[in-house]
């Protein structure tokens, strides 16, 4: 049993084939982060995109307001708003909003943007998103504070704005920023003591950028007055489980098959060499480099293993949701998540672990204790009833 205590989510691009309705994926994803929340999982993150025909939730906030009413506990976060495609008043205001509507229960996630055809459609360059974002978070997070702010940039204005409803999480609810290879996602987290969102984390050279970005992000912190805290980060990474790996391989085959065409042709995401040429090339390279599991619970186990010590210590393992398999298989590979690998990781289950090993100690001393009771309080019952036959009978 390990001693690391971590929380378990999913970050939820979402990536749907064009091919299917996408009102029945929308609402798969509902189900999911109900099912999620049945199951014990701490946190769903849903995603912003514009763009492709693959990721169409235009606005986390209003999927996660939908599901907030379906849902009584599990925490709700943007995974990420573009800040860049907002009004930063705008950004601060819907986030409050949702703050109250379900009750403390949400993160505010953000980052620049990932899609390049986003971008396109914004009339901005790619080259512009991320100081437009350092910019946004600037005036975000005054704002959430209860300040009043003045600010002017290129593409928005602000005059003497302030927020005429402030947070119901006091004093605010949770900021995230992403991080991947680069330091800008570390540097901004540690200037306003946010979150990090490290994604893809399974790449080798995402996992040798971890402990540097750690790094960055507190020394920015030190350098202005913030702190970031180790619990508070989270870590992003596919999986797929199931009983054996013959399984879990065979499961997942025709939809990791259009996940791959969407990243590597579309999105432009390597997730696997140009050698691959067909399913089994995929899952062989997904897994033998890290970047995925497809396997059972203990290749799940062995990830986070290898993502910890990447990274020194995080506080959340976020799956990357996808629709690999069907519906029942990914409802299962999650429950199997959920009871044998986030079980290893609760705080909780160690002392339920010993104490099963001190009656396993004890048993041979005090095991035959309580035949021996159930022998004796059948024994004397049965005397005192004889006892009273024999005064009844004198009577």
């Amino acid at each position: 049993m390990s001693n690391k205590v971590l929380k378990f989510g999913a970050f939820i691009s979402p990536v749907h084939s064009p091919h299917e309705d996408p009102n029945q994926a929308l609402h798969r994803d509902v189900e999911l982060v109900q099912w999620m929340e049945q199951i014990g999982f701490d946190e769903a993150w849903m995603g912003e995109h514009h763009s492709t025909g693959w990721e169409y939730v235009a606005s986390p906030e209003v999927f996660l307001a939908y599901a907030a009413a379906k849902t009584s506990r599990i925490r709700l976060g943007t995974g990420v708003v573009s800040l860049p495609y907002h009004h930063p008043f705008n950004v601060a205001e819907r986030m409050v909003l949702l703050d109250h509507l379900a009750r403390g229960r949400v993160m505010l996630g953000m980052g620049p943007g990932a899609l390049p055809y986003d971008a396109y459609m914004y009339g901005l360059e790619s080259t512009d998103l991320r100081p437009m974002m350092e910019r946004s978070l600037a005036a975000i997070m005054p704002l959430l504070r209860g300040e009043t702010v003045t600010m002017k940039t290129p593409h928005w204005e602000l005059r003497e704005a302030r927020l005429q409803l402030l947070p119901y999480t006091q004093p605010c609810f949770e900021v995230a920023v992403t991080s991947m290879i680069s330091p800008s996602g570390a540097k901004l987290a540690g200037r306003h003591g946010a979150s990090m969102l490290s994604l893809n984390v399974g790449h080798s050279a995402a996992q040798n950028a971890l402990k540097a970005n750690w790094d960055i992000a507190q020394e920015e912190a030190g350098k202005h007055g913030q702190v970031c805290r180790r619990t508070d980060w989270r870590l992003v990474s596919p999986m797929h489980v199931a009983e054996t790996r013959d399984q879990a391989r065979k499961e997942v085959r025709e939809g990791l098959a259009r996940w791959v065409y969407y990243n590597m042709k579309i999105n432009a995401l390597d997730v696997v060499p140009e050698s691959a040429k067909n399913v089994d090339d995929y899952i062989d390279a997904l897994t033998d480099s890290g970047f995925a599991v497809i396997g059972t619970p203990d290749d799940a186990i062995a990830q986070i293993e290898r993502l910890w010590d990447a990274s020194g210590g995080f506080g959340t393992f976020l799956l990357w949701a996808n629709d690999w398999a069907d519906r029942e298989a990914t409802r299962r590979s999650y429950h199997l998540i959920a009871t044998e690998v986030a079980n290893r990781y609760r705080g909780y289950m160690p002392a339920l672990h010993q104490a099963e090993k001190d009656a396993l100690i004890l048993f041979d001393r005090l095991g035959d204790q309580t035949k021996a009771a159930i022998g004796k309080a059948t024994e004397d019952f049965y005397a005192q009833r004889e006892k009273e036959q024999v005064a009844k009978g004198a009577a």
